[in-house]
């Protein structure tokens, strides 16, 4: 995972976020040279003494998970409010890339999460991670694409990295409510672009119709048994128009597996 050197991970000592931080450890795993960040955001702020706490908790924390790494995890603890000290703090200390844990709400539609906000305001590929999901290594992976042209295609190098470190086959995931014909113009350029950057690790690309995105992107999921679901979010889209994040707000609230939203 030659360009992922440093993650961040929101880390509160929640369910969430302790099943978010043994996932982590898991996809970095004992020989991989990536930094993990831990940072504990507070809205008001935190005396010597409490961070000096904090920081023994963290510390047993990963004593009881028995993690074996080969670079020591870092802890910090920042005040402000949590999206925006969560960004800022990823820009300053370089991170490639957040992972976050979320408890989802799978019952209501219109519910909205830190984590699903984060997702939606980042500008680098963030990872949710639900809890409760299995605690394995990616081996099989959808990306989710539109009919739209990829807009920025380094963005798949994220994707790649991962692949490369994991062995996994990228499965190409395209949900349609009419007819798939209208998209054959950027069909050849699409799947060239796959190809080309997705390596021998792009393994087919499927077309699915389905008046319910959401509902067969899922279907896919468990049909194939994915492990990693990719989204390229349109709330930044450059050459098309941006949405409003509705589908990825929605997949980040009722994904039981990860979620990787490139951006």
């Amino acid at each position: 995972m030659s360009n992922i050197n440093k993650i961040l991970i929101p880390f509160d000592f929640s369910e969430a976020s302790l099943n978010a931080l043994e996932y982590v450890a898991n996809f970095v795993g004992p020989e991989r040279p990536i930094t993990i960040l831990a940072m504990y955001v507070s809205a008001m702020p935190i005396s010597l003494s409490e961070e000096d706490e904090l920081k023994e908790d963290f510390s047993n924390v990963l004593k009881a998970m028995e993690v074996r790494l080969k670079i020591e995890p870092e802890f910090e603890t920042a005040t402000g409010k949590m999206i925006s000290t969560i960004l800022s703090a990823q820009k300053s200390s370089d991170a490639d890339l957040i992972m976050m844990g979320t408890m989802g709400d799978k019952i209501t539609d219109e519910a909205i999460t830190n984590t699903s906000r984060l997702v939606l305001d980042a500008d680098c590929p963030v990872i949710s991670i639900p809890y409760g999901c299995s605690i394995k290594e990616p081996k099989d992976i959808a990306l989710v694409m539109g009919g739209e042209l990829i807009d920025n295609k380094k963005l798949l190098g994220t994707l790649l990295d991962i692949a490369r470190t994991f062995d996994s086959r990228v499965h190409v995931l395209t949900i349609y409510k009419e007819s798939i014909y209208e998209e054959h113009s950027t069909a050849d350029s699409t799947e060239n672009s796959l190809e080309y950057y997705l390596e021998h690790f792009y393994v087919e690309h499927t077309f699915n119709k389905n008046q319910d995105v959401e509902e067969g992107i899922f279907n896919y999921i468990n049909e194939k048994k994915i492990d990693l679901l990719v989204i390229l979010p349109r709330n930044h889209a450059q050459n098309s128009t941006p949405s409003e994040g509705r589908l990825t707000k929605l997949l980040t609230l009722h994904s039981e597996i990860p979620v990787l939203a490139l951006d």
